[in-house]
């Protein structure tokens, strides 16, 4: 399927949507897409056209690094698997590739835009201390890579009723790494946020 097949719609885009399986799937992602849009026309009302485009990066970026879902790379892993069929997984690594090198050129030239949310402050400080902080990367990217490879095998499941089969058979295993995964990312945040000043009562 190619773009511009898949961009007029047509039989192939409505057997997508009519698919119970796909169709969470697909309403997920606009809901994703409207957030990041809200963020980013707030974040160029907010500081200008060119921090707010960065800084919206950034912030997607930092959801990308930093929170153990697949939602901000989804953003680009699902149309990639619509539109050539590599599975999300593959794309995922070349979000995180993205993500590492837009960070990586945004330190060397302009620190300063870190300064500018709360989260980018918390970003920041969470890149240039490896140890113990790059541990919510590597947490995350474990609860990301895990979440898309089932999102990957649900996005294969052709029938609904297989879906829901299918769903209730990892859904223990997904659970118990999930709260293992989230517990060990608050720990490592409540630390960050008190290192910075900011004393939340989370223990």
């Amino acid at each position: 399927m190619n773009l511009f097949s898949f961009i007029r719609g047509g039989k192939t885009f409505t057997q997508f949507v009519k698919s119970e399986t796909k169709k969470h799937v697909f309403f997920r992602y606009l809901f994703i897409v409207l957030i990041i849009l809200g963020y980013f026309f707030y974040t160029i009302h907010q500081f200008g056209t060119q921090n707010g485009i960065l800084v919206t990066f950034l912030t997607w970026s930092f959801l990308v690094f930093c929170t153990p879902i697949a939602d901000a790379g989804f953003l680009i892993d699902f149309p990639v698997r619509l539109l050539t069929k590599l599975r999300m997984i593959y794309s995922e690594m070349i979000v995180w590739g993205i993500a590492a090198i837009l960070n990586t050129i945004v330190i060397l030239t302009n620190p300063e835009i870190y300064q500018k949310t709360i989260f980018l402050q918390l970003f920041y400080k969470i890149l240039i201390n490896p140890f113990p902080f790059w541990g919510i990367i590597i947490l995350s990217g474990i609860g990301t890579f895990f979440s898309i490879y089932f999102g990957d095998e649900l996005m294969d499941v052709t029938k609904h009723k297989h879906r829901v089969k299918y769903r209730k058979h990892i859904n223990k295993h997904r659970i118990v790494v999930s709260i293992f995964i989230i517990v060990m990312i608050i720990i490592l945040y409540n630390f960050l946020l008190k290192s910075i000043g900011i004393n939340l009562p989370l223990f």
